[in-house]
């Protein structure tokens, strides 16, 4: 499948591509959590996922984007550079959920707090600018029913 919006093309440096496959590793891995815990966003951590891993790991990036239950979402993200409303709306009230209940509830460090709040704000800023994608003729629901 050619993607568009974001084409695989694997950095230079080893040390880079593994730092960078790292990152997309633990993205993945708290994009799954989010699956199961209603706090945790799910489309933000997999679209920084599918992104590090278009620049560290063809082969990871393929099962990805190939991926029975989250593959949709991220190629509707990769062709046109969009995501389905109903996962748009649900990333923003999981991130204005859990962020703050975790900055005021969990975190007693004035820096960590405004830190946690700037993601947070940074994160829906991303989201927003980010294209919705047309509801298409036979889609019950585009995000295939994950966050």
């Amino acid at each position: 499948m050619k993607h568009r919006h974001l084409k695989v093309r694997l950095v230079k440096s080893e040390w880079l591509r593994s730092l960078i496959l790292a990152a997309g590793v633990l993205s993945l891995a708290a994009g799954i959590v989010g699956l199961f815990l209603p706090l945790v966003p799910t489309v933000p951590f997999l679209l920084v996922a599918v992104i590090c891993f278009s620049r560290s790991s063809q082969r990871f990036h393929s099962w990805l984007v190939e991926h029975r239950h989250l593959g949709p979402m991220l190629k509707e993200y990769l062709a046109h550079g969009s995501i389905p409303l109903r996962a748009k709306c649900l990333a923003l009230g999981a991130i204005w959920i859990s962020f703050p209940v975790t900055a005021f509830g969990i975190v007693h460090a004035v820096w960590l707090r405004i830190l946690l709040l700037s993601i947070a704000a940074c994160v829906t800023l991303y989201l927003l600018v980010l294209p919705t994608s047309p509801r298409r003729a036979g889609d019950s629901d585009s995000a295939g029913g994950e966050q």
